[in-house]
């Protein structure tokens, strides 16, 4: 494999996001290679439903999750868990199709157990040879950062911490002295900008990072004169006046360059599959447990006098407000500028109402809530209207997590962020992960989330 050392290097130092897809399409790839694989053991052929659950892999997990660069039984455990939502997406929909009957129920096991192992086999694999590949010296991409400043430190770690990949950070060059910069003591300040070209050309960098800000603009269009005339990758990091980049890309607007700072993951084809998978899983879902609806309904409606449901006003997509379905849990209904939020011990809730928040059953309306089209099944937790006005004064880019629908679910949730955020640093935390949910959305990140939310549904500490 690439034994032509021109196509190794242009395999290796391909643009970030060729890389990414790679690693994007290896593990729905696995899935639907090991399911021919059991066809043909099995004698069984692979024609009509067959092709058509391959298709329905390649949507639920393809833009998979970019585990390159991890190992150990932490990845194994994470491909264990998405895999599990995969299956439990399938089963139900062969269920509801009365698809199952067409397939080998053995053969569908041996899939089942075999795919995750190869997935993590294949992930592993693939780590290794990126690593041995980079380890080449003509592999290597030595790098140096224009601009030692708060934005050029995480530049510099990110290098760092990609040393296995083939980059290797060199240091910083700032016309500013080492006593007037704020760098760590282990990243080394090289010179001048003025001694910046020669410094490429003597020690075979190939990238240059250029971490000024925007208000250097003269500056940074001397330097782009200056170094256009070395061999060196050119990239601009921006530091955009302190702003939280999401999903920040460059488009083509009509032949004008126009770079998104703060865009939604949902655009184009993500937000069909968004939409799609959405819809399917809560229709799904909503036939399932309707029997659990009526119970709890029940239960909710002898439990204590008002209604079954209790709607609240919450803010969701671009900030508008819309009504949020729960199981009423509580005696009284908070709705108005003013939201107490529940503690635990809170003398409101009532006894069923505390099992319900418990098991977080009282939220399972909201799947009306997602066929309506006002929340997701995954993102970030929609907050009462009162809670939103207090914290987005309090918090930088809280307003940012509403780019997207809210979800039943959210990545805060599942890493511990659930329930009472009675300080604001609780609240800027859920904001972070909310954050990062919207800068790394892919449909397995989604899977993966509904899979810790399930385990959470009986064992969440944090639940009351």
């Amino acid at each position: 494999m690439f034994e032509d050392r021109s196509a190794r290097k242009q395999f290796l130092n391909a643009p970030p996001s060729v890389s990414t897809s790679i690693a994007a399409m290896l593990e729905p790839a696995v899935a639907a290679l090991v399911l021919v694989a059991c066809h043909i053991a099995y004698n069984e052929p692979f024609e009509g439903v067959s092709m058509a659950l391959a298709i329905l892999l390649l949507v639920l997990l393809f833009p998979g999750i970019n585990r390159f660069g991890k190992a150990g039984i932490a990845v194994g455990i994470d491909i264990a868990l998405s895999w599990s939502s995969v299956l439990f997406v399938v089963l139900m929909v062969g269920y509801a199709s009365n698809g199952l009957k067409h397939f080998n129920h053995e053969m569908l096991m041996a899939w089942a157990l075999v795919t995750p192992l190869v997935q993590w086999a294949a992930v592993a694999g693939g780590t290794w040879l990126f690593r041995i590949y980079a380890a080449a010296p003509d592999s290597r991409r030595p790098a140096v950062i224009i601009g030692a400043n708060r934005i050029g430190v995480r530049a510099a770690r990110m290098l760092q911490s990609r040393k296995a990949y083939g980059h290797d950070f060199l240091g910083f060059f700032d016309d500013r002295t080492r006593d007037r910069v704020e760098l760590p003591d282990d990243l080394p300040l090289l010179g001048s900008l003025a001694a910046l070209s020669e410094f490429i050309e003597q020690s075979g960098v190939k990238d240059v990072f250029i971490t000024l800000p925007l208000t250097s603009q003269p500056r940074i269009l001397n330097l782009m004169d200056g170094l256009q005339n070395t061999t060196a990758s050119l990239h601009f990091v921006p530091d955009v006046f302190g702003v939280s980049i999401i999903q920040g890309r460059l488009a083509d607007m009509g032949g004008i360059p126009v770079v998104g700072l703060l865009v939604t993951p949902f655009e184009g084809v993500n937000g069909m599959l968004k939409r799609a998978s959405d819809v399917v899983l809560s229709i799904l879902i909503l036939l399932m447990i309707s029997p659990l609806l009526l119970v709890v309904a029940i239960g909710v409606k002898l439990s204590s006098p008002g209604p079954v449901i209790f709607r609240q006003r919450r803010t969701g997509l671009d900030g508008e407000v819309i009504e949020v379905y729960k199981f009423r849990s509580m005696t009284t209904q908070d709705n108005g500028d003013e939201v107490q939020q529940a503690t635990r011990g809170d003398a409101r809730i009532t006894p069923f109402g505390a099992f319900i928040r418990r098991t977080s059953l009282d939220e399972l309306p909201q799947f009306v809530n997602v066929l309506q089209g006002t929340m997701s099944i995954v993102g970030p937790r929609p907050h009462a209207v009162a809670h939103n006005e207090q914290y987005r004064k309090l918090i930088k880019a809280y307003m940012a997590r509403h780019k997207v629908k809210p979800g039943i679910t959210g990545w805060a949730q599942v890493n511990g962020l659930r329930g009472e955020t009675d300080t604001v640093d609780k609240m800027a935390r859920r904001v972070e992960y909310d954050l990062e949910y919207l800068r790394n959305w892919s449909v397995g990140l989604d899977l993966l989330i509904i899979a810790r939310t399930a385990k959470l549904m009986f064992s969440d500490p944090k639940a009351f």
